[in-house]
Formats: C-alpha cells, sequence, structure tokens
C-alpha cells in the first residue's frame, strides 16, 4: 500500500513540474511577443490594527496592477486569471 502511495505522489509531483515549466515556456515565448503581461484594475484597502485585536480598513483607491497571462504567476505577477476574480487587495 506504502509502495502505491508513494508512486502516486511521485507522479503527481511529476506531473505539477511539467505543467509548470510548460506553462514558464509558453509565457515566455508569449512574452518575447509582447502578449505574456496584461493589467487587472483591483480595489485596495489599508487594514489598520486596533486595540482588543479589532481591525480597522480604509479604502486606498483603486490602481492597476500588472498580471501575467499564464496558469502560475510569472516573472514577480500574479495570474491574470486570479486578479479578474479577486480584484480587492488588502495591504496589511
Amino acid at each position: 500500500m506504502k509502495r502505491i502511495v508513494g508512486k502516486v505522489v511521485l507522479g503527481l509531483i511529476v506531473a505539477l513540474a511539467v505543467v509548470y515549466l510548460g506553462d514558464m515556456a509558453v509565457w515566455g515565448v508569449r512574452a518575447k511577443l509582447g502578449h505574456g503581461m496584461g493589467k487587472v484594475v483591483v480595489s485596495r484597502f489599508v487594514v489598520a490594527s486596533l486595540k482588543g485585536g479589532k481591525e480597522d480598513y480604509y479604502f486606498d483607491g483603486t490602481a492597476e496592477v500588472d498580471c501575467s497571462r499564464s496558469l502560475f504567476p510569472q516573472s514577480g505577477s500574479g495570474a491574470c486569471w486570479w486578479l479578474e476574480r479577486h480584484k480587492v487587495i488588502y495591504d496589511r
């Protein structure tokens, strides 16, 4: 049983590595052609800690954030598909 679980885990790790490297290669080609990066408008909030473990939220406006058009974050930017679904950023 342990051998089967070990092989399944190893297979998942190898599959994830192959998908990540393939995504990086495709993104690299897109970036060289000028289509690898995008922009998403997000709302920013600053979170301030208060006494008693409470928090206060201050709206900081909207901003255009760079994102990579890939499955995984590339070049230090989040993936566009993720940022388009999570358009609120909390700065602590």
